[in-house]
């Protein structure tokens, strides 16, 4: 195995700033969750009324997600992550006062905010990743996911802390937003522009970035089934994200406290397993190291749900989150592989994962009122066996046999990237 490329400067601070933009992001969103309850006592909203407030965020992420991909190949990275930035900052500053002024309309448009800009930045980072991947010649996008993951946990322990204390909400929102506002300052003035940008005339002077395009992509059949993966991971780890704490109440028995426990070993699972996901993928290849990832996951939650015990049910939870971590962001990379479309390829998959994380735990819990929340679950067993099923769609395109972790553009010769592994 050869050694890796050597990054020049202009792409070292590139993937730097990525990294620090995806840690505030995690930072900031686990920041509101931390202090939902506070938000709540302020609002003196009850749970009905909570969850109506709680739909601004879901819509302004939806939204976010489902322009964010056309938008880059129109525009490119660089605007619209700056675009995002700007808004979920400013749906920070809006929930921060919305809680300080005790009115339930500013903090539902905060959300909406919020999210709008999540969704707009989550897809064009991802593009930007597997585009520094390309430049890196190493994989790049499970650290990006990990610092994420790595921004939820630190966020949730200062939340902990400044709750414990009763540190005003608004102040500390407003805390978190002019730190996002610094990073995100700094990432937009990192990122070169251009990234993801496709749109082109063709002969006739017609454009050829518009929406018929962003749909073409999925005629390929390999994308199809990326995009399938990208679905399952993202449904495994949104499924845990909203519901987890409460399966183990509700399913298990457990205590409120120990369910949160289990949740946060779960996000610091994900986390662990981002970070050390690197020298696997160089090592044994995508295909490889998501199929054993995905059957990992699959017997996590399959314990979680058919054991008669708390104990090990907590315990196989670090397998469902180990087993979660790299089948998003190595999925996402395989469809960016190439410089021909790639944004088109990475926006759809990305979307339909995005997707599946905002819609999917919502109708497990519909699913939940029928069949209970642990028998619930077996449609996240279901969809993680499917892809450890096609995870071998996951090989660089026209690689024939090889694992490589990272491939250049099918079209191109063999390179020091085809030997990473």
């Amino acid at each position: 195995m050869k050694d890796l490329p050597v990054m020049d400067a202009p792409t070292r601070r590139w993937r730097a700033a990525l990294f620090l933009f995806m840690f505030a992001a995690g930072v900031s969103l686990a920041s509101w969750v931390a202090r939902t309850p506070a938000v709540r006592d302020a609002l003196d909203a009850s749970t009905g009324s909570m969850g109506l407030v709680l739909f601004g965020l879901s819509v302004g992420s939806m939204g976010g997600v489902l322009i964010s991909g056309g938008l880059v190949r129109k525009y490119g990275g660089r605007p619209v992550i700056a675009v995002g930035a700007g808004l979920f900052v400013a749906g920070l500053l809006v929930i921060a006062g919305g809680t300080a002024l005790e009115v339930s309309g500013g903090v539902f448009a905060g959300l909406a905010l919020f999210g709008a800009g999540m969704g707009l930045a989550e897809v064009a980072f991802n593009i930007e990743g597997a585009a520094v991947e390309r430049a890196a010649g190493r994989p790049v996008l499970p650290v990006l996911h990990g610092c994420f993951s790595l921004g939820t946990v630190f966020g949730a322990l200062l939340g902990m802390g400044l709750t414990a204390v009763a540190f005003p909400v608004g102040w500390h929102l407003t805390g978190i937003a002019v730190a996002a506002a610094v990073a995100g300052l700094w990432t937009v003035r990192a990122i070169p522009s251009g990234t993801g940008r496709e749109e082109t005339e063709n002969g006739d002077g017609e454009r050829t970035g518009g929406l018929r395009a962003q749909l073409a992509v999925w005629s390929d059949r390999r994308l199809v089934l990326i995009g399938l993966i990208v679905l399952a991971m993202a449904f495994a780890e949104g499924s845990a994200n909203d519901w987890l704490p409460l399966l183990m109440v509700d399913g298990h028995g457990t205590s409120a406290t120990a369910g949160s426990l289990t949740f946060m070993l779960f996000a610091v699972a994900m986390t662990t397993g981002r970070f050390a996901g690197g020298p696997l993928l160089v090592r044994f290849g995508p295909a490889a190291v998501v199929r054993a990832s995905a059957v990992v996951a699959t017997v996590g939650v399959a314990l979680v749900i058919f054991s008669s015990s708390a104990l090990l049910a907590g315990a196989a939870v670090v397998l469902w989150g180990l087993g979660a971590s790299l089948g998003f962001p190595v999925a996402i990379s395989a469809a960016g592989e190439g410089e021909k479309d790639a944004a088109a390829r990475v926006g759809a998959v990305a979307t339909a994962g995005y997707v599946a994380f905002l819609v999917g735990p919502p109708a497990l819990g519909f699913l939940a009122d029928h069949v209970g929340l642990r028998l619930a679950m077996i449609v996240v067993l279901v969809l993680l066996a499917a892809a450890a099923l096609v995870a071998g769609a996951l090989r660089p395109a026209g690689a024939g046999r090889r694992t490589d972790a990272m491939s250049s553009s099918p079209t191109e010769e063999p390179s020091a990237q085809s030997d990473l592994v």
